[in-house]
């Protein structure tokens, strides 16, 4: 399948390289830089440090991870690296790594600190704590610990148990810290990152949404070319703001299709076909699917299998649609517009070292055998830098805030067998839960709320005096920040006995409501 080229800047943005250890937060560092106003790209710690100083970074700063830096085969680094006058910022594992490969020491002596713990600065003016206060909460997660820093540097911060918390060296930029800046419970961690990157790095905070849209406009038209695109309407934030982008670089040379495959929530294909048309004055084409994609996905259960199906039918009916608009005079269709986004990315296995949690339809689910080139602008953004984008090219509230909804559709929010009449309940449940969390002036105050369907699964209840045996329906309201990691929404009692009351009353074949209080991790967003 073609590589899509990255979401990348033009040579005059500064670029963060983000070394990533196996650290689980390695995503949440890109985006805290980005948050600063710096453009970051994640890389492999087994990438050359030739490799990387190609890329011409600015700075450079080194992730966590789950090793030791004494454990056979544990993740090391070119001492070229810190010699190559770029700034690099060390965190936890990369802190250590830091210190053993310029000279510290870093022990195993049982200094372990997990979760919060206080930091005491020793040196307030430094470069990284200047404006800091002298005590300070940070996250740490480490068993080894640093004793003594590398020859040249400077120990400006020390916890209880760890004498070496943090270190600088302003002669040659490089700087470290033991414990993770980039979470919310390291209370001045935002600032000490952004401390490193303006003062330790010199970098001017100078990349915006514009400079995405510049940059991905200028992407787009040289990839396509004077050929002709389609993109893949799926009525949501990214599908529509990345065909808002190739709409804005190339104009008529796209043709948006819209497949209405049976599998959307209540109202969602006439909002599609009423909202970005106005939008964007795109074209657009509706195909209907509906059996199509009924008939593929009848008999299985299987979570992964399903997404396959749909990605599968999905590429399908997109060619069909090619071959449609290829009858029209023009140019060869011969690109594919997705809005993949980077978590899609990482949790199918795109990212660095990173496990396949679930095949997204738009990237582990498509087929070998795809046709088009792939266009994906929005491949290295989080959700929350699409809102901005989808507002920057002026796309309306209803569009750009619209709450996340799978690929897949309700497919994947059906715990079992898909078939028209399983799809018709959950739709009419949750077009119940959409209407009370809107009433209740919630719709801002979640990242989503998927309403699933166990639909292999009955239990006992009671309804009029008498005996049912109906579905359980499963509400999972969620916040999240980029989908990365959420945490489960504390909604008002009030409005989940609205909710639960109006669907075991309406809904037919339905007598329970269960609430999911799950994080993420352990569990996916998604029940599929």
């Amino acid at each position: 399948m073609p590589a899509a080229p990255p979401a990348a800047p033009d040579t005059t943005t500064d670029v963060v390289l983000v070394v990533d250890f196996g650290a689980q937060y390695a995503q949440l560092i890109a985006r805290r830089v980005r948050e600063a106003r710096v453009y970051s790209e994640i890389v492999p710690s087994t990438m050359p440090v030739a490799e990387m100083l190609a890329k011409n970074p600015r700075a450079i700063i080194l992730s966590g991870g789950p090793s030791s830096v004494y454990a056979q085969g544990a993740p090391s680094l070119d001492r070229a690296l810190f010699e190559a006058g770029v700034p690099v910022f060390g965190m936890c594992y990369g802190f250590q790594l830091m210190a053993t490969t310029l000279g510290g020491t870093v022990d195993d002596n049982g200094a372990r600190e997990y979760g919060r713990t206080a930091l005491a600065v020793s040196k307030s003016g430094s470069t990284l704590f200047e404006g800091t206060p002298a005590e300070q909460s940070v996250w740490m997660s480490h068993g080894d610990a640093c004793s003594a820093a590398p020859e040249g540097f400077t120990v400006t911060a020390s916890t209880d148990v760890v004498p070496v918390a943090a270190f600088e060296n302003d002669e040659k930029k490089l700087y470290g810290v033991q414990y993770h800046p980039e979470v919310l419970h390291s209370t001045h961690g935002q600032q000490v990152l952004e401390h490193f990157l303006y003062r330790g790095a010199g970098i001017e905070p100078n990349w915006t949404t514009t400079n995405v849209v510049e940059e991905q406009i200028a992407l787009i038209r040289e990839q396509v070319g004077t050929k002709r695109a389609i993109c893949g309407l799926s009525g949501g934030v990214d599908s529509a703001v990345a065909a808002a982008l190739v709409q804005k670089a190339v104009g008529s040379q796209l043709t948006c299709v819209y497949v209405d495959h049976g599998l959307m929530r209540k109202g969602e294909t006439e909002q599609v076909e009423k909202d970005f048309v106005a939008a964007t004055g795109a074209k657009l084409k509706v195909v209907d699917a509906e059996k199509r994609f009924l008939d593929a996905l009848a008999g299985v259960s299987d979570p992964e299998q399903k997404r396959k199906i749909i990605g599968r039918e999905f590429i399908r009916v997109f060619e069909q649609a090619q071959l449609e608009i290829l009858q029209e005079d023009g140019p060869e269709v011969a690109f594919l517009v997705q809005g993949t986004l980077y978590p899609d990315v990482v949790e199918s296995g795109g990212g660095t070292g990173t496990a396949n949690i679930k095949s997204h339809h738009n990237v582990g689910g498509l087929p070998d055998d795809i046709e088009f080139q792939l266009v994906e602008p929005l491949r290295q953004l989080f959700k929350d830098e699409v809102r901005m984008v989808g507002q920057e090219l002026g796309l309306p509230e209803e569009i750009v805030q619209r709450q996340p909804f799978p690929g897949p559709g309700l497919g994947i929010r059906i715990v079992g067998e898909v078939t028209k009449e399983r799809l018709d309940l959950l739709r009419d449940a949750d077009a119940i839960a959409r209407e009370e969390l809107t009433a209740a002036g919630l719709d801002r105050d979640i990242w989503q709320c998927p309403v699933v369907l166990l639909a292999d699964v009955r239990s006992v209840g009671v309804q009029g005096d008498g005996r049912t045996y109906g579905h359980p329906i499963v509400l999972r309201p969620v916040s999240s920040e980029d989908a990365m990691t959420a945490d489960w929404s504390r909604l008002p009692y009030e409005t989940l006995a609205k909710i639960s009351t109006r669907i075991t009353n309406e809904v037919a074949d339905v007598n329970r409501v269960v609430l999911d209080v799950t994080s993420k991790p352990p569990g996916t967003i998604e029940w599929e």
